[in-house]
């Protein structure tokens, strides 16, 4: 098999660096949707800008092992323009102009959680406590939203997904936001280990943040229902202390 810049990045993947995700990724990458998919985003990264960064393509799942998955936040392709993509969900690095989606997000959290808990950007902290910000196409073309869907990647993160259910012992609360992410609740619902809960609204984007999202609570929910389920609460805030 020809090997590009995905599967070169996969090969680079170390157990201490990704956990059991290394099974996962040795499991898609022997399949022929994959190797398409790593012509076509080789292709695309050869042929100009793509983000994220080839490094930074995996990041969720470096940061979150599927073992301590407790949250998932859905998203669909990487943000556009330069210097914003890092390889999570609505995620842009510190020092970054939040995107309009993730402005309304720090507008409910701080609603939801308290002043101040907005303040970021960077959704590390949350990776880190186990919140899979998993965006459904990892990679785009500069400028050019959704320019990488329907190549293969919706297999292998649909994939992704049953792999963390299935490999996490611990309950899981889905923000699913809008209708592209609550395309997925019936794959969490279907779960058959610990529980599952499927927070829905509207998407945060400036379009229709105001017809659901704003008031939904879904820091506070999540966290609701992990602690009901013996969890410790997954701490939302982005600044301060």
């Amino acid at each position: 098999m020809a090997v590009g810049v995905l599967r070169e990045v996969l090969t680079k993947a170390t157990a201490e660096e990704y956990g059991a995700w290394t099974q996962f990724f040795e499991e898609q990458a022997a399949q022929p949707y994959f190797e398409s998919l790593d012509r076509f985003v080789t292709a695309r990264m050869e042929a100009g800008e793509v983000y994220p960064p080839k490094n930074e393509i995996f990041s969720a799942f470096r940061l979150t092992p599927p073992d301590t998955v407790r949250a998932l936040v859905i998203g669909q392709d990487p943000y556009h323009e330069p210097g914003q993509a890092m390889g999570m969900a609505f995620s842009v690095p510190a020092g970054v102009k939040a995107p309009p989606s993730l402005r309304n997000i720090q507008k409910e959290l701080e609603s939801d959680i308290g002043p101040g808990a907005g303040a970021g950007t960077d959704l590390t902290a949350w990776a880190r406590q186990g919140v899979l910000c998993l965006n459904t196409v990892l990679t785009v073309d500069r400028g050019a939203a959704a320019s990488h869907a329907k190549k293969g990647w919706e297999t292998f993160t649909q994939n992704a997904i049953a792999f963390a259910l299935e490999k996490s012992p611990h309950p899981v609360s889905a923000l699913l936001w809008g209708a592209y992410a609550q395309g997925f609740r019936p794959l969490i619902e279907a779960r058959t280990g610990a529980p599952v809960c499927c927070l829905c609204s509207v998407h945060p984007s400036p379009l229709s943040a105001r017809k659901g999202f704003f008031g939904s609570r879904p820091f506070s929910r999540a966290n609701e229902f992990l602690v009901q389920h013996g969890e410790s609460p997954i701490r939302w805030e982005l600044g301060g202390e």
